[in-house]
């Protein structure tokens, strides 16, 4: 049920007041390259806008999330929801960079292959970035994380912009592109999955974390997604036709030349992909074509670069970063902590982080059979209730966005951010949102606006408390396991 006017109008005005707030913070204390990076939350206050600052992003990040949080059901209708989502935006547009600093990575980087030096196997300090003191100390020696089209983009960027303002302002186009094509894509989906559009579009434009993270932080998150809702939207439009499977491969081999974890949809995508009853034959004859403009993808962009495949060694230096927000990096702190009473030196995290990844494979095996194992059983229902055709695209893309969800919550290292990958997904096929809307809705308040993340000041406390809430889960799914026929 539709919101009442009143509701959506007083929703709509608190969402745009923060969206302002959180202008006015950024302008007076954002990720701006002068800001130092070594401060801390009592620092940020002591300074001279301290207060003031800290006092518009914290009230701004209630009154987005409030605003969003209020209309979860479902804005008044789909133009509504966009219309607001672009109102909030426009604040956001015209601030410094907020709650991260990884903007001016992206500029290095796209700066050192622009100067003919591999970003894969050279950290931005030691390849001469004039820019490097406004990049996060952590990053200044590591290699690019990130896949052979960003790093293509990021060079065009800074060539573009011409200076470390104008790269900037490339890179939240770049951003605010990813967004919009990802926001073309939303009614169509929403559509094949039986979700209102209304719904929809509001969960996944409207939430703080889209705002901040990728319209103002500029984080080539936004193109993934863009990419990957694309090629997903042709697989679930076009099942079974060589041509369009071939455009949605490369288009999900594009989003995962971005950022690898956009892998994870491949297996989900297959699935959309076929045409007529599920059989092994029919997956291997469609998915095939999908395979194919995946893997063209990633081969043509690596030679395209001349980096090869040396973006995946980079992958392994992403997780340098331990914060207990993410789960298995919470759990072996807490290990560490209890060894340390009987006198063994920590290394827990390395094991729990290894056995978190371990998890994932086996989650999104489990995932991707299960929906497998249910696109079979329509096999025959097809036949009687025509109109279970929905159904099939709304299982693959389920799974799709529980595995994202399991990438997000298992990954070595978490950024609010990284929300933002199964909530796209989830706001157009999920019956119930309150499990991802609420963890989504926190994470907003996670970050300051100088991107100083409060997990590097709660270590312990955030630790402790991460883990009881895995252990309550675990037991959770135990005793419903166990109550299950």
């Amino acid at each position: 049920m539709p919101p009442s006017p009143g509701a959506a109008r007083v929703a709509r005005y608190a969402g745009l007041a923060g969206a302002v707030l959180l202008a006015v913070a950024g302008w007076l204390g954002g990720a701006l390259p002068s800001t130092p990076l070594d401060a801390t939350p009592p620092s940020v206050w002591r300074s001279d806008t301290g207060p003031l600052t800290l006092g518009a992003w914290l009230v701004g990040t209630a009154l987005l999330a409030g605003a969003w949080w209020a209309l979860r059901r479902g804005a008044p209708s789909t133009r509504w929801a966009y219309l607001t989502a672009g109102l909030w935006a426009l604040p956001l547009l015209v601030t410094p960079p907020l709650g991260s600093r990884d903007v001016y990575s992206y500029a290095c980087q796209g700066w050192a292959y622009a100067h003919g030096v591999d970003p894969y196997a050279t950290g931005v300090a030691e390849a001469g970035c004039p820019w490097v003191e406004a990049v996060a100390p952590i990053w200044r020696d590591t290699p690019a994380p990130y896949g052979p089209i960003f790093v293509l983009l990021a060079a065009l960027a800074v060539t573009l912009g011409g200076g470390l303002v104008g790269a900037i302002v490339a890179f939240r186009l770049l951003a605010v592109g990813g967004v919009l094509l990802a926001a073309l894509c939303l009614p169509g989906l929403a559509r094949a999955a039986g979700v209102p559009t209304r719904r929809a579009a509001w969960l996944a434009l409207a939430c703080p974390l889209v705002g901040v993270h990728l319209v103002a932080g500029a984080h080539n998150d936004a193109v993934m997604l863009g990419l990957l809702m694309l090629g997903l939207l042709v697989s679930v439009r076009r099942p079974g036709r060589p041509g369009p499977l071939l455009l949605a491969g490369a288009l999900l081999g594009l989003a995962v030349t971005v950022k690898a974890t956009a892998v994870v949809v491949l297996p989900f995508a297959a699935l959309a992909a076929v045409h007529g009853r599920y059989t092994l034959r029919a997956l291997l004859r469609d998915a095939g074509w999908l395979a194919g403009g995946a893997l063209g993808a990633v081969t043509v962009t690596s030679l395209l670069s001349g980096l090869g495949l040396g973006w995946v060694g980079g992958l392994t230096r992403s997780g340098d970063s331990e914060q207990w927000t993410s789960p298995p990096t919470a759990v072996g702190f807490v290990v560490d902590y209890a060894g340390g009473f009987v006198g063994r030196e920590p290394g827990a995290v390395p094991v729990t982080r290894a056995a978190a990844l371990l998890l994932l494979a086996v989650l999104v095996a489990v995932l991707w059979w299960r929906a497998w194992s249910g696109l079979r059983r329509l096999n025959d229902v097809r036949q009687r209730v025509p109109r279970l055709d929905a159904a099939r695209p709304r299982v693959a893309l389920l799974g799709a966005g529980l595995a994202l969800a399991a990438t997000v919550v298992l990954a070595p290292v978490f950024h609010p951010w990284y929300a933002t990958w199964p909530l796209a997904l989830l706001a157009v096929v999920a019956s119930r949102t309150t499990w991802f809307v609420l963890p989504c809705a926190a994470a907003a308040f996670l970050t300051l606006p100088d991107g100083a993340n409060l997990a590097r000041f709660t270590k312990a406390p955030g630790a402790l408390a991460v883990t009881a809430l895995v252990a309550w889960l675990a037991v959770w799914c135990l005793l419903r396991l166990r109550r299950a026929p």
